[in-house]
Parts: structure tokens; sequence; C-alpha cells
């Protein structure tokens, strides 16, 4: 059994979209490309490090995908995460048809064949970027971990990583720790169903009744 392990760069709004550079993904207008590297410091190399430390493969959505391939095969293979990137599988989440000529590259077009590949024999399957891809494998509870680092910034628009469609799930925080550029990395599992409680001492008063009412016909 493969694992699959998310690997996510947001801001404090929960936007994931271009952090790399300005050009990297402009769609819908966005125009703060470049967004992490201000912040990058050597606490955050040492929390990434293992993750592309060793053999694992890529899952990837395909509009990451067509960024990677238009950029790491051109990088040197000298540089660690280019040489790690090239030795890898790369499995793209996609039903359409566009031709994938990374090397090591192959198609999954739906779920089920996720499920088929992670049942399997390998290394572990590391999303990188791919915000639309995280609602549909959290639904299909089939990511193991996520690692969540937060920069200290708000993007006001653009892709979250927890778009619509994600499903409520209890998350289980394994660590955390903090960059002195104030970028928050934490770590998850999903762990089931969200809990509920309440802080509720006595019965609802008559104008809690009430509003409850009038708040069920809003709608």
């Amino acid at each position: 059994m493969r694992k699959i392990i998310g690997g996510v760069f947001q801001s404090l709004d929960g936007i994931m979209q271009a952090p790399g550079g300005p050009d990297e993904d402009k769609t819908g207008g966005f125009g703060l490309g470049g967004w992490v590297q201000p912040f990058w410091d050597e606490k955050i190399n040492t929390v990434m490090e293992p993750l592309f430390s060793g053999n694992f493969d890529l899952l990837l959505g395909r509009k990451t995908y067509e960024i990677f391939s238009a950029y790491w095969p051109y990088i040197p293979e000298s540089d660690p995460i280019s040489s790690a990137f090239a030795k890898a599988d790369k499995y793209v989440l996609t039903r359409g048809d566009t031709p994938l000529e990374w090397k090591t590259s192959h198609r999954v077009k739906n779920v089920e064949e996720l499920k088929k590949i992670k049942a399997g024999n390998g290394s572990s399957l590391l999303i990188q970027g791919s915000s639309t891809i995280y609602p549909t494998l959290l639904a299909a509870d089939l990511i193991d971990e996520i690692l969540i680092l937060t920069f200290p910034i708000t993007l006001g628009k653009g892709k979250r990583l927890f778009g619509n469609g994600t499903p409520p799930i209890g998350m289980k925080l394994i660590n955390t720790e903090v960059s002195p550029s104030g970028v928050i990395m934490a770590r998850y599992q999903p762990n089931g169903k969200v809990p509920t409680g309440t802080f509720e001492t006595q019965a609802p008063s008559e104008a809690e009744l009430k509003r409850r009412e009038r708040w069920a016909r809003e709608g």
C-alpha cells in the first residue's frame, strides 16, 4: 500500500495559487505570484527536505503538471529537486487527453484508477500544487497526510486548498513548527468525522427558539 502525501504552500486566507513566481499562474487575473520566496528560510528547508529525500513519485493535477513539465526538465539535474523529479513517476489525475510528454508520466483518468495505484507496491505519491484534486481525494479517503505551510499574508482571491466539494473531515495534528519568518508548518492526518459538541448549559430561551425558526425560514 502506497501513501499519498500532500505538500502545500498557502496564505492565511487559504490561497495556494502561483507561490513560485509572478508568471506561474495568472488564471482569474491573479497578480501576486511569487509570494513564497520573501519568507523562505533555512527552517523551511529543514522541514521540507524529508518530503523530497529518498524515493517518491508525484501525483499532480493537469495544470500543475503543465507548469512543472515546462520548467523542471530544463533545470540541470545537479539541482536535487530536478534530479528527484526526473527519476519520479508522474501520475496526472485528468480526464483530458492532452499529451503527457515529460518522461515517466502516466495519465490517471479517475479515482478508481488511482485507488489501484495506491493499493500497489511502490514509493509514496507526493502531491505538489494541484489545488483542484484535494476535494476529490479527501472525499475518497485517499490522502494519508498533508504538510501545510501557512504564510503570514492574505491574498484575497485565487485557487484555494480546500475548494468547492471539500467534505467535512476531522484532522489530527501530528506536529507543528514555526519558521523565523513567521511561516507555520503543520502536519495533519485525516481523522474521521468532524466532532461536534455544545456549550449550552440550559434549555434554549423562547427568544432563541424564535431565532432558530426565523433563520430556518430564511435558509
